[in-house]
């Protein structure tokens, strides 16, 4: 590619799915564009000596999301005005970034990571949110439901790409040898969750979940996760007497091995665009029990034919779904043979090729 320069845009790399996206595809285009760089306020996460890494000598590494938002967008601006013969792909902070674009002139590819319900509560959020997105070149999303939410409440035209998959890469890693005593035990019901600790992911539902769960059956939860919710949540473990039953780990970088050792895989999110976290599973052969949020886990566990959904919030039919987990030994096994025959269209090589397509149509 003779190409312009690509400039990607993530302004606080934490951990998560949309961060392990980031880098699969940072890498791969690596090996395909000459000219690639970053700007973030985390420059010692991008491990890639073929990605240059625009940065400034301020660290504000531990400052607000809006903060870094605003410095990266600065950062964005600076490098624009030195070279315009740029392309512009924004993993995050989109509407920043799309200002700044269409300010100076140049292409840019927002990539919708969540579901965008929260913009369409509020009339004046929505008209802010598609008045700025209207100027952007291209807008990727990861899932149906999101390209319908952005064609049918905004009237904005989205390419679909799923998030790719290395599933070789997962089960290679997850035969690696780990101690986890905590889940040695075949006799109980080995539960995990994995995400950051936040108010979108909403593990305080299934905590609550579990609180009424363990009148009934003996289990194990690990929460792998790290953030602003930990300390609530390590609160509730303790004042409900959940400490011999639950543990929260901090994110670990290679989770699966403990995927493997899992019984049941839970989503409790509020509202999602592609869970990478459930490709993960399924392809480890996991049974799933996700909430029904937007967007994103019904389409992967196939309305329900490839795993279980519960209404987003509920923690009592989380736990009636958990507890009716015994009654259809049977049929969780078809679930898991069904789901794991539609990773297909999650390709790696296939998802990953798209979005150098899309880069290519600017040259």
């Amino acid at each position: 590619m003779k190409q312009k320069k690509l400039i990607i845009f993530f302004p606080s790399i934490e951990e998560g799915g949309v961060e392990k996206n980031l880098f699969v595809i940072s890498d791969f285009l690596s090996k395909k564009i000459r000219n690639i760089s970053i700007i973030t306020s985390v420059p010692s996460k991008i491990d890639n000596n073929k990605i240059k890494v625009i940065k400034s000598n301020l660290n504000i590494q531990n400052k607000s999301r809006f903060i870094k938002n605003l410095f990266c967008s600065y950062l964005l601006m600076k490098e624009i005005s030195k070279n315009k013969k740029v392309i512009v792909m924004s993993f995050q902070a989109n509407l920043y970034a799309t200002l700044i674009t269409w300010f100076c002139g140049v292409n840019i590819i927002c990539r919708a990571n969540a579901s965008i319900k929260g913009w369409l509560k509020n009339p004046i959020k929505k008209f802010i949110y598609k008045t700025i997105m209207k100027l952007s070149s291209k807008i990727i999303v990861n899932s149906k439901a999101m390209k319908s939410e952005f064609k049918n409440d905004l009237n904005l035209n989205s390419f679909l790409i799923y998030n790719p998959l290395d599933k070789e890469k997962i089960l290679a890693n997850s035969k690696k040898k780990i101690n986890l005593g905590f889940f040695n035990n075949k006799k109980y019901l080995k539960i995990l969750n994995i995400g950051r600790l936040t108010d979108q992911k909403d593990q305080m539902t299934l905590l609550k979940a579990v609180n009424l769960l363990k009148r009934t059956l003996k289990f194990k939860l690990i929460v792998l996760g790290q953030g602003s919710e930990k300390k609530r949540l390590e609160n509730y473990i303790y004042k409900n007497g959940l400490n011999k039953n639950v543990k929260i780990l901090n994110f670990k970088k290679n989770p699966y091995p403990i995927i493997k050792k899992t019984n049941l895989f839970v989503l409790s999110s509020k509202y999602e665009g592609l869970p990478n976290v459930l490709l993960e599973a399924i392809v480890l052969k996991k049974l799933i029990i996700s909430s029904d949020c937007p967007t994103g886990p019904r389409e992967i566990l196939q309305n329900g034919k490839g795993g279980i959904l519960f209404k987003t919030g509920s923690y009592v039919d989380l736990y009636n779904k958990m507890v009716s987990l015994n009654k259809n030994k049977k049929l969780n096994i078809k679930k898991i043979i069904h789901a794991y025959k539609s990773l297909k269209k999650y390709d790696y090589n296939f998802n990953l090729n798209k979005y150098l397509n899309i880069i290519q149509s600017f040259d």
